[in-house]
């Protein structure tokens, strides 16, 4: 049988072109790291969502286990899993976000 928690989350995923799984919202982030997550999408400029899930131990106990990745934020681009800004960051020095997001919003 299908984990409720685990459809929920996979729906989430597919209906977000660029998803951040965080501590907070958008408008009032609950932690550094998300706040610096926002941040970073805010300046390419499309939309984005964050589902807060600082009072939701199944949910991210579930987010850790999909993913192996034991921290928040969790950001997810056109259904692929990315980590979180260390990993945005080095792939952005590289020139790799934008086309991702691009890719996603088909605007390539």
């Amino acid at each position: 049988m299908a984990n409720a928690v685990e459809d929920e989350i996979k729906k989430e995923i597919a209906d977000n072109k660029i998803l951040i799984y965080g501590k907070g919202t958008k408008s009032m982030p609950m932690c550094g790291f998300t706040q610096e997550t926002i941040v970073f999408f805010n300046k390419y400029g499309y939309d984005f969502e964050v589902i807060d899930v600082l009072r939701n131990m199944e949910k991210r106990e579930t987010l850790s286990q999909m993913t192996n990745w034991p921290t928040l934020p969790k950001v997810f681009i056109d259904g692929q899993f990315y980590g979180d800004t260390d990993i945005l960051d080095e792939m952005e020095r590289k020139g790799e976000v934008l086309p991702l997001i691009k890719k996603a919003f088909g605007d390539e």
